[in-house]
């Protein structure tokens, strides 16, 4: 029974309530239970995740395996790893459409092809 309470995680202090004794008499006398029980326990999870993320076609357990056996993990653009020595931030702007409005024009001078034609000088002295 320690074992098995042991396996389904338990606390210590809960298990030894539960069969009548102190929780320092029951790591004296039910260290091997305690320590096996939780492995066992993990042994029987990891098997049973392993195969449905071979076999099943299950993504979340195939994801829950790399997390937790290959290390890996969800990375956020806002935060950096801490194995990082440079931070990028990133920000994403969303702008309704009508909220969009054309640049400003700048003025231009007049070019010599926007003038007004004007007529020639005369000669009235």
């Amino acid at each position: 029974m320690v074992k098995v309470m042991s396996g389904f995680g338990i606390p210590q202090t809960d298990i030894a309530n539960q069969i009548g004794v102190d929780a320092k008499t029951l790591r004296k006398h039910f260290r091997d239970e305690l320590d096996r029980g939780m492995t066992e326990a993990n042994m029987r999870v990891a098997q049973s995740l392993f195969t449905m993320a071979t076999t099943g076609g299950n993504v979340a357990a195939a994801i829950v395996w790399m997390k937790a056996q290959a290390g890996w993990r969800e990375k956020h653009p806002e935060e950096p790893a801490a194995d990082e020595k440079t931070t990028v931030v990133t920000h994403r702007f969303v702008v309704p459409s009508d909220a969009v409005k054309a640049p400003p024009t700048i003025p231009q001078r007049p070019t010599a092809s926007d003038q007004a034609p004007c007529s020639p000088p005369t000669n009235d002295r």
